[in-house]
């Protein structure tokens, strides 16, 4: 009886000292999120963050003139023949958008439980423009030639010219960057990241001269 509990003893103790030598589980690794975030940023492809309705009257006021000169004396005649005026009221629609199919691992940054983003640059398109033609005003003398269709053209061409060189003053660009902010955001709250914990910049803060490069030519509207 004492040999059998003295065996009891000795196996308990072999396997308390098995136990305790047993190397710990190792805590999993954290999962990288950041494909997974690339992933879902890419879905968004291009991304309409902003839009804002124009209207422009383009107005044009001419009168013959004589030009010329005359004994090494230049002159510059406003001829009686009466003049023309004209009015043309434009409406036109622009739009700005990020464009997230180029989207990759190098516009996300972590500093351990912070993340910061880069967006890719905004991009402007004039999507639509017209001419309301019931709404143009038009004085011409019986003088003159009414206004021809290559004129009404050129003066259309003004019109969305005079739009283009506006956009500046428009405030669609910061639009766009806080709309394309407020998207990402809560993307990225739902892959675990508290909202203080995550900065969403873009490259520069664009200007007036950076137009040509945030301007999508081919878009304009005929």
């Amino acid at each position: 009886m004492k040999q059998t509990i003295l065996i009891a003893v000795l196996t308990m103790f072999l396997i308390a000292s098995c136990t305790d030598n047993k190397p710990t589980a190792q805590e999993p690794a954290p999962i990288d999120t950041i494909p997974m975030m690339v992933m879902q940023i890419q879905k968004c492809a291009k991304l309409h963050t902003a839009e804002v309705h124009v209207h422009k009257i383009v107005t044009h006021d001419d009168q013959m003139k004589l030009k010329g000169s005359f004994l090494q004396k230049e002159f510059n005649i406003i001829l009686p023949v009466g003049q023309r005026k004209i009015a043309i009221p434009m409406d036109a629609t622009l739009k700005a958008s990020v464009d997230f199919s180029n989207f990759s691992e190098k516009n996300i940054k972590r500093h351990g439980d912070k993340i910061e983003i880069l967006l890719p640059d905004p991009k402007v398109e004039l999507t639509s423009s017209k001419i309301n033609h019931a709404e143009i005003k038009k004085q011409v003398s019986i003088l003159r030639a009414n206004f021809s269709d290559a004129e009404m053209a050129n003066y259309e061409n003004q019109g969305r010219a005079a739009i283009i060189n506006d956009i500046p003053r428009m405030n669609i660009i910061p639009q766009a960057q806080a709309s394309a902010a407020n998207i990402i955001i809560p993307m990225v709250v739902a892959m675990g990241y508290p909202e203080e914990n995550i900065t969403v910049s873009f490259r520069k803060q664009f200007s007036v001269k950076d137009l040509p490069t945030l301007f999508d030519a081919k878009s304009i509207a005929r």
